[in-house]
């Protein structure tokens, strides 16, 4: 049997990606090919499947539904023409047989049902939560979005109904309900998202309860995988952190998550006026209980403070941390699924802009607060840390809004039984 995996995103990509891998170990694999629609597919590289379409970065990264300026720089850069060209590659690709796994949100769905062949849909954009929660409709609601009954609006459920649609796969159990409830055949099988977050068990963070009373607060910080925007959130994330030093007045870990893809040294230098570079073990902070040992990080000090800068712990740093500071995508959501808080700083975008941060704070809940200043954060993580009940219940909404890892492993079964 053969497959074709599409998908509109990096992020997308990789949960594709994650289930293709697992799709690849089985005892009797698909012929697997794909096509991202956004980007250059770089995860399908990695994993040696090959691309059968043009693909293309173009300058929005894809954010084009969260600033609508970038789309004349996207379409000046060919997307019309792109579009137009993947279709083809589709339909040609298609008249061979086979079935599609279709990753993302309305675009790779269209894709898919434009086929002509049968699919499943990943719905990794999407989510209930944006407009609910299990106790009913949010404040903020609109009527018209009441009216229409769900995150996935009647045309997409059209789609979802098709008969050649063979599964769809939400993100959380609350929109996996909603959607059951429209005929759809949607199944939960949990996000591959968190998927990346356990997939080295020997990182898994274990602590006694002495060591809960001695150890440092360690505060992750997320600035993003998007340059230059990263950098640009660095510099308010770095306000942040100095505000909740001033708050707390104890010692603090601060871990700086940075992408692989980003230059180290653009994150560096915010730090050269009031951070001191330093070596972890000759230290007089009394601070070697920091979580992550990496050969390749820098280590600054302040006071009763340490930066850790690493490009290479992500996991890691996500386990070890006590809360985040964040202005990131993917990540934050990760994060809030271990069961921690994180506090968000509005940005300027082309991702993080104040609509992007309102929706994902509605998508996760009191997991997430979002703060408009810097300077705001660190009585807002003092008042979070102070408030048991509060943490009690962020530990059990981020695990259920997010979902249990294995989600890639559980897709990749349904598609070997009921679709290849």
């Amino acid at each position: 049997m053969k497959l074709l995996a599409l998908s509109n995103g990096h992020g997308e990509d990789i949960i594709a990606g994650k289930i293709l891998k697992q799709l690849q170990q089985q005892p009797n694999p698909p012929s697997i090919v794909a096509l991202p629609l956004v980007g250059i597919g770089y995860t399908y590289t990695q994993l040696k499947i090959p691309i059968i379409g043009p693909a293309q970065k173009m300058p929005s990264g894809g954010f084009v539904y969260m600033d609508s300026n970038q789309l004349w720089g996207d379409l000046k850069a060919g997307l019309l023409q792109l579009t137009l060209a993947q279709y083809q590659a589709i339909r040609k690709w298609a008249k061979t047989g086979g079935k599609i796994l279709a990753v993302g949100d309305i675009v790779p769905l269209l894709f898919a049902w434009l086929s002509g062949l049968n699919y499943v849909f990943v719905g990794t954009a999407k989510s209930e939560y944006y407009l609910r929660d299990e106790s009913g409709w949010l404040p903020q609601t609109k009527k018209i979005e009441k009216i229409m009954g769900s995150v996935y609006f009647p045309h997409e459920r059209c789609l979802l109904r098709n008969k050649r649609c063979k599964g769809v796969i939400p993100r959380d159990s609350l929109t996996c309900k909603i959607l059951q409830q429209y005929s759809i055949p949607a199944l939960d099988l949990g996000n591959p998202m968190m998927d990346e977050v356990y997939e080295d068990r020997t990182i898994l963070i274990n602590r006694n309860a002495n060591e809960e009373e001695n150890r440092v607060l360690t505060v992750l910080l997320l600035p993003g995988s998007r340059a230059p925007e990263a950098q640009r959130n660095w510099e308010r994330i770095i306000l942040a952190a100095q505000a909740l030093m001033d708050a707390y007045l104890k010692s603090i870990i601060f871990i700086g998550a940075i992408s692989p893809n980003l230059n180290l040294q653009s994150f560096v230098t915010p730090l050269e006026d009031n951070w001191h570079h330093t070596d972890l073990n000759n230290t007089d902070l009394n601070l070697q209980t920091c979580p992550i040992k990496d050969s390749q990080a820098l280590y600054f000090s302040q006071k009763q403070a340490l930066i850790v800068l690493t490009q290479s712990s992500y996991q890691k740093s996500l386990l070890a941390a006590d809360l985040a500071i964040s202005m990131a995508g993917t990540a934050t959501e990760q994060f809030v699924g271990t069961g921690k808080p994180a506090v968000a700083i509005v940005g300027d975008g082309p991702q993080f802009t104040p609509r992007f941060a309102e929706a994902q704070t509605r998508l996760l809940g009191r997991s997430l607060t979002l703060v408009n200043r810097p300077e705001d954060v660190g009585k807002k993580i003092l008042s979070i840390l102070s408030n048991p009940d509060l943490l009690q219940f962020i530990a059990k909404n981020g695990k259920r809004r997010m979902g249990k890892p294995g989600a890639a492993e559980r897709i990749a079964n349904y598609l070997s039984t009921e679709i290849i």
